[in-house]
């Protein structure tokens, strides 16, 4: 059993930027190699269009915000290109001197309310600058496999073998006179962290007729094991994101076991109705999780430790 003991609010936007309104959503922590990190994270303007932020923490006190983004990380792409109406930074990759920034690009629909697709972004200068790899959605697109929008790409690269994780939105359905989207994660390999070859391989799957969106996977191997941490919605009793937890031996075949996570809502507060878009980082012996409470992510980001 995973004992999550709940730490508290590290950040949210106090709503003074322009650009950085609202929203601290989908934290993805830079892999910590001395006593500071440095958290992305996609905030709102008054429009509601997304774009990549930062703060940097002092992990001996996680509380201590040491700096705050002043201009966008990765900023809206061109009028009509895929990310024209949000970018959502998603994870990091480290290797050979350079940083792998992967990230949803939004854009708005009229029969649908939106598409995703996704693209990377590189540093060269250790984080300081991102350059977007294309203009269009060079890492994931609409293809046979995945025609309709995908999501929250995380990345990991395993001895010359990229891997990734990535949540695939399967059908748009009609319900009450509003439509609903229904998404779950699949895995896909390539050999440059780039070009993937898709094949809908399917690996966490709904679990029965409540579930609808199974969301935004963290993967780690540990002791010749995959172990992944997702979101999911809803549940006989829940309609609203609460946080699962799910082992491979292969990183293709997973068993779910949502009731090893003891983790979920608090009374009240910003974290009193929902859980989710949970990411893990180890420090000094012990493990941490950033995760967002209510309205996904618009109240925040919180931090729990592994008891």
């Amino acid at each position: 059993m995973q004992n999550w003991k709940k730490l508290g609010l590290i950040y949210c936007p106090d709503g003074k930027s322009d650009w950085m309104k609202t929203h601290a959503m989908m934290p993805v922590i830079d892999n910590p190699l001395n006593d500071k990190a440095r958290i992305y994270f996609s905030s709102r303007d008054e429009r509601g269009r997304s774009q990549g932020a930062f703060i940097e923490i002092d992990l001996n006190d996680p509380f201590r915000i040491l700096k705050i983004s002043d201009t966008p990380v990765l900023k809206l792409g061109n009028l009509g290109a895929f990310d024209d109406a949000g970018i959502m930074p998603t994870c990091i990759v480290n290797l050979d001197n350079k940083k792998y920034l992967y990230y949803n690009g939004w854009t708005l629909g009229k029969n649908v309310p939106f598409f995703s697709f996704n693209g990377a972004a590189v540093s060269r200068d250790g984080g300081k600058t991102f350059d977007k790899l294309s203009k269009g959605p060079a890492v994931l697109y609409s293809n046979d496999a995945d025609p309709y929008s995908t999501f929250a790409p995380f990345v990991i690269e395993e001895r010359g073998k990229w891997k990734i994780w990535y949540v695939s939105l399967i059908k748009w359905v009609e319900e009450n006179g509003s439509l609903k989207h229904y998404y779950n994660i699949r895995y896909a390999e390539s050999d440059d962290g780039i070009n993937w070859k898709r094949e809908g391989k399917v690996c966490i799957d709904f679990k029965n007729k409540y579930e609808y969106a199974i969301a935004r996977p963290f993967v780690l191997k540990e002791n010749g094991k995959y172990k992944m941490w997702y979101s999911f919605r809803e549940s006989e009793k829940n309609r609203t994101y609460r946080i699962g937890y799910a082992e491979s031996s292969d990183g293709k075949n997973w068993e779910r076991m949502d009731e090893e996570i003891n983790l979920s809502v608090s009374e009240r507060g910003w974290d009193s109705e929902m859980i989710e878009y949970s990411y893990l980082y180890d420090f000094k012996g012990k493990r941490y999780m950033l995760y967002n409470g209510n309205s996904y992510g618009k109240t925040g980001i919180g931090l729990a430790v592994l008891e």
